[in-house]
């Protein structure tokens, strides 16, 4: 896009003086539309979205900086470059409160035309720049979203297989059975690295929605350690836990907490020789919860402490040769725990003295129902018969849907298959089967499509429909959930998961 294409905004309340500028900007090739006051200029800018808003400070209605600081703070327009003038305001105060207020550059008036011209033609090379940024910033977002759509594809039918494996031959040789286990720790690590890109996009664009509740620190720090447990015991490590009130509680997000606390224990365990010890603790402290993950392992320098929060920072930053992984766990870590209001901090007393993290959250209130048994469902959410079920498997990479079908069969239900969405239509009219399982990414239709066409045929609105995609954005799910879907699962999905889910209607998070 040339400069001459880039649009203007005019915004001055005096006739003669928004006469001149626009008619300065029209004979320089420029367009330009106008606005006299703040109210019209704020309408103009979030309708139009100027690539630069030429802006006097003195307006009628709303002053010129508080208009500056509204389009700011506005995500629709605080892209939008903002160059204020003023005949009014002409002390080095003033435009150092315009500056820090939020816009681009400030001119005393009157204006020489050529100085004009310039300001305003070196502020849209830095539009046109920011508005490059911008795009390739959203290219990347649907790269990365691409990617991990296309990364978790093959991973899902390996992981299918390992199920398939571990499930009719679990007395395998050792030799065997060690191979397995290493195709599955490592196809966990490349499930956490795809997430862990992801987390990060979503998080730099403040697009990581948490889904919070009253959540058990005990449950919490239960399956942290079930997802730990396997890479401490082949390192032979001790590993000691202290959580002594069962009825400590925060409020967030249990998916995102768990995901902080795996990382700082798995973050213990790789950084601590085999035979080490790793030691948990969680209780409550002036009203906070306090949950920390100490070891006696490689320690950290105490000049690089802040340096291990920078994203893509790896061991080497702590003085040791690189390990494996993208380096962002920390980062992504303390980013989520602030999301809950909460801090992350490290403390070692040096290298080769093991290190400390310790996590503050806000601690929920005590509920009436602590130590109660949970409440069975409600009369709008009961699950589905649990027996065996005939389940339709859609998908149109056959590994995936026959892999998927065959741990089906081995879970005990009645399995189909379809390998399309039209095929899967058709299947489900005849069969009428109690569960659908079905793929997002479909070649002859979307998900959300297919979704929707089972959810208004009379013969299968009833059918419980699982969906399993490799697409984890917020977004995504949104979409899937208002289409008519009743669970949402990231794939792959491992056996365990498969067997524990409970087909349950009207339950639905969205």
């Amino acid at each position: 896009m040339t400069i001459q294409q880039q649009l203007i905004l005019n915004v001055d309340d005096t006739d003669a003086a928004r006469y001149a500028k626009t008619r300065i900007l029209t004979k320089a090739g420029m367009r330009v539309v106008e606005a006299a006051s703040g109210t019209e200029a704020l309408a103009l800018a979030r309708e139009l979205r100027p690539d630069l808003i030429l802006l006097d400070v003195k307006l009628p209605d709303i002053h010129g900086m508080e208009v500056c600081a509204r389009l700011k703070a506005d995500p629709a327009t605080s892209f939008i470059l903002v160059l204020q003038t003023s005949a009014s305001y002409i002390g080095v105060a003033d435009k150092i409160r315009a500056l820090e207020g939020g816009a681009d550059n400030y001119l005393f008036e009157p204006i020489e035309p050529a100085e004009l011209v310039a300001n305003v033609n070196a502020l849209l090379r830095l539009a046109k720049v920011e508005s490059e940024l911008r795009e390739m910033d959203r290219r990347k977002d649907e790269f990365l979203a691409i990617l991990a759509h296309e990364l978790r594809n093959p991973l899902v039918p390996i992981r299918n297989a390992i199920g398939i494996l571990n499930t009719r031959a679990p007395d395998a040789p050792d030799w065997e059975l060690r191979a397995r286990s290493t195709i599955s720790r490592h196809l966990d690590h490349m499930v956490r690295l795809v997430d862990d890109l992801l987390d990060v996009s979503r998080l730099s664009h403040n697009k990581l929605a948490l889904q919070s509740k009253r959540t058990s620190v005990g449950d919490i720090v239960q399956s942290a350690l079930e997802a730990t447990r396997q890479l401490m015991e082949r390192k032979r490590q001790r590993l000691e836990t202290v959580c002594a009130d069962p009825n400590l509680a925060v409020m967030g997000d249990e998916v995102r907490l768990t995901q902080v606390l795996i990382n700082l224990l798995h973050n213990a365990a790789k950084f601590t020789a085999d035979g080490g010890l790793i030691e948990l603790a969680a209780y409550s402290e002036n009203g906070r919860v306090v949950i920390t993950v100490s070891d006696n392992g490689i320690g950290i320098s105490p000049e690089r402490l802040e340096e291990i929060w920078g994203m893509f920072a790896q061991a080497n930053v702590l003085g040791h040769d690189r390990q494996d992984g993208l380096g962002i766990g920390l980062s992504l870590a303390k980013s989520l725990i602030e999301l809950h209001d909460g801090s992350l901090t490290a403390h070692s007393e040096g290298l080769d003295k093991g290190s400390c993290f310790r996590v503050e959250l806000p601690q929920a209130a005590s509920s009436a129902n602590d130590g109660a048994q949970d409440a069975p469902p409600a009369p709008g959410q009961a699950p589905v018969n649990q027996g065996p079920l005939r389940i339709l498997v859609v998908d149109d990479n056959i590994d995936i849907a026959d892999t998927m079908k065959e741990l089906m069969e081995l879970l005990g239900h009645e399995a189909d298959v379809a390998y399309s969405g039209a095929d899967a239509i058709r299947r489900a009219t005849e069969i009428r089967p109690d569960a659908v399982m079905l793929d997002i990414g479909l070649k002859d239709m979307t998900g959300y499509e297919l979704i929707r066409s089972l959810r208004g045929n009379e013969r299968t609105r009833d059918i419980y429909l699982l969906a399993c995609s490799g697409f984890s954005g917020d977004e995504d799910k949104q979409q899937a959930f208002n289409a008519g879907v009743d669970d949402y699962l990231v794939k792959p999905v491992d056996i365990d998961t498969l067997a524990q889910l409970t087909l349950r209607r009207g339950a639905r998070p969205y």
